[in-house]
């Protein structure tokens, strides 16, 4: 699967990108390689904005890709859950909704002034996990991957600024050269709200140098820091309350 979005909707981390000079794509181009290189691919093209693109083409077995749309929702989840059922009965929804689907109703229902911070509602999926979600309708940007890293992904910085997100290093490799990392397990990055830990929520994130075998700097990784807090504000109540905000 593949992303690309612009610095408006999706402005990573400085230290993603790497200080060394090199050969990279724009985001765009590096979405065009991608559909001529896998056969059947399906790929939304969202304006300016960027692209989402996915392919059943070398489908890891058990943990399983989808792709849809619901309301201008667009959602990629690669993985299964393994509460599915309690999550059906929780966001209302049939027993034939998966993954996908169940990502898109949590999303809205945070969105619509859900009663839940983003962080507990990524830590009620239980499962192995990656998936990325656009919202056109608010221009908003969600992602995040399960505790443990299960499922493989990285981000990184293409030549034009957009922020690249895939399950493939090669594609990262082939678009951002050296300024692209490992999502950082247990995290999720949202338009609003940056990178964050949904495990230790109210911890910071900081950035660790990283270099190749050359002993050249790459994108960094992160780490979550349990001695430096995150300033948090008390969210308001009531009819005025902007859930939005919370992700």
């Amino acid at each position: 699967m593949l992303t690309v979005l612009k610095r408006s909707v999706a402005q990573g981390p400085e230290e993603l990108t790497s200080p060394h000079v090199e050969q990279r794509k724009n985001g765009i181009d590096l979405v065009k390689s991608f559909v001529s290189s896998n056969s059947g691919t399906v790929c939304i093209n969202l304006g300016d904005v960027g692209a989402m693109a996915d392919t059943h083409s070398r489908q890891p077995l058990f943990t399983p890709r989808s792709f849809g749309v619901v309301d201008d929702i667009f959602c990629i989840f690669e993985g299964i859950l393994d509460n599915i059922v309690v999550l059906r009965q929780r966001y209302g929804l049939n027993k034939s909704a998966n993954e996908m689907a169940i990502v898109i109703e949590a999303y809205r229902t945070l969105r619509d002034r859900g009663p839940y911070p983003a962080d507990q509602v990524v830590t009620d999926l239980s499962g192995k996990f990656a998936f990325v979600l656009y919202d056109s309708t608010s221009q908003a940007f969600f992602t995040a991957v399960d505790a443990d890293g299960s499922v493989p992904f990285f981000w990184g910085t293409a030549a034009d600024g957009y922020l690249v997100l895939s399950d493939d290093p090669n594609v990262l490799k082939e678009g951002c050269g050296k300024s692209f990392a490992p999502f950082p397990r247990g995290c999720f990055f949202s338009t609003s709200g940056g990178l964050q830990s949904f495990e230790h929520p109210l911890s910071k994130l900081i950035a660790m140098p990283r270099v190749d075998s050359k002993g050249q700097m790459c994108g960094a990784n992160f780490k979550v820091d349990v001695f430096a807090k995150r300033q948090t504000s008390m969210p308001r109540v009531g009819s005025e309350t902007n859930w939005a905000k919370e992700f």
